[in-house]
């Protein structure tokens, strides 16, 4: 799926869209959000750390994280860019 396939999508579900740009070796410890969020990978890796499983997210990627989802996030050396969507939880 390119980006405006991704982002033609996002509207279609009822996200808000916008670009995100994390900062090289940046670790959000975990936490949880009162969002849906769904994300595409533009740069860089982007970690999320579930319990005790570590994804790696790539450019191209894309992956879902629902509200109050227990999770941490992670970038590498280069950062990482993606496009977010993010819905209320009440859909």
């Amino acid at each position: 799926m390119n980006r405006a396939e991704f982002e033609a999508e996002l509207r279609r579900d009822g996200y808000d869209c916008c670009e995100v740009d994390i900062p090289p070796n940046e670790h959000r410890a975990a936490h949880t959000h009162g969002f849906d969020a769904r994300l595409l990978i533009l740069s860089g890796v982007f970690t999320i750390g579930y319990e005790d499983k570590q994804v790696h997210y790539r450019p191209g990627d894309t992956c879902s994280v629902a509200a109050g989802t227990m999770h941490e996030e992670r970038t590498g050396p280069e950062g990482a860019r993606y496009v977010a969507g993010r819905r209320s939880a009440a859909g």
